[in-house]
């Protein structure tokens, strides 16, 4: 990899649901500049693939364990193995609330979620968190849980009220493919008013690609678009928000990558 240009992390990225290899997925990303990246679970299942990848690329991708809320109620089911390989993993999650779907029950969702919080406090790790028309929920949660930095915020959405509340938190914004949407004035808003050292850039690939990809599935190659973005809102040079938002990487998560 070359050495003098701009290195980027992506931050979240579901590289079990790619539809062409990891291989392929990461050859494609070390070409764009994408040094390494965060590969999530959303359930058991893809939490143990996200573990196979990563040791498969330990230079390259590190993973989480973790449930997500559309899958809450398979807690009782999956919770004692997962809190396992949350033991193991890089991170907690992807876990969270999601009222927009509602695919589990919202007392089970907070249930969940609070858990995850606890083994997040208890093991020391970060925890990336997925809201979705919950922001107030979430922010009680992560206000009585006061991770402050390991409290990740992935895909933030929040405009410029949320996004200052949660700041108060000292928590990490991660930002996606939709801060280059045409519709996605509300989320730029939000983007100008976090701090640009607590912020990441990711693609949640597969899904949410840039402006400029949107007619096919995302992937790490294209996060180096949505750094693009911020710069222009931030005013500030490309480089320098891929140096900043990976050394915030490196910091919330402790790897270097290669």
């Amino acid at each position: 990899m070359e050495t003098n240009r701009a290195l980027w992390v992506d931050s979240h990225c579901h590289l079990f649901a790619a539809e062409d290899s990891p291989e392929e997925v990461l050859d494609r990303a070390v070409a764009a500049g994408v040094e390494w990246l965060m590969c999530p679970g959303i359930d058991l299942e893809t939490s143990l693939r996200s573990r196979l990848i990563a040791r498969s690329h330990p230079q390259q991708v590190v993973w989480a364990a973790g449930l997500h809320p559309h899958d809450a109620t398979a807690w009782g089911d999956q919770g004692a193995r997962l809190s396992a390989l949350i033991s193991e993993a890089d991170a907690v999650g992807e876990c969270g609330l999601d009222y927009y779907r509602d695919l589990s029950p919202r007392s089970v969702q907070r249930q969940v979620f609070r858990a995850q919080l606890e083994l997040a406090s208890a093991l020391s790790k970060p925890i990336i968190v997925h809201c979705r028309d919950a922001f107030s929920d979430v922010y009680e949660n992560l206000a009585s849980a006061q991770l402050g930095h390991r409290a990740i915020l992935h895909s933030w959405t929040g405009g410029p009220k949320w996004t200052k509340r949660f700041d108060e938190l000292g928590v990490t914004f991660s930002f996606a493919g939709m801060v280059t949407y045409p519709t996605a004035d509300t989320l730029r808003r939000g983007v100008a008013v976090a701090p640009p050292e607590r912020c990441m850039v990711e693609t949640d690939t597969p899904y949410l690609p840039p402006q400029g990809h949107r007619n096919q599935p995302n992937e790490p190659a294209f996060v180096v678009e949505t750094g693009a973005a911020l710069a222009e809102i931030w005013g500030m040079d490309v480089a320098d928000v891929a140096s900043l938002t990976a050394a915030t990487a490196r910091r919330v998560f402790g790897f270097g990558g290669i």
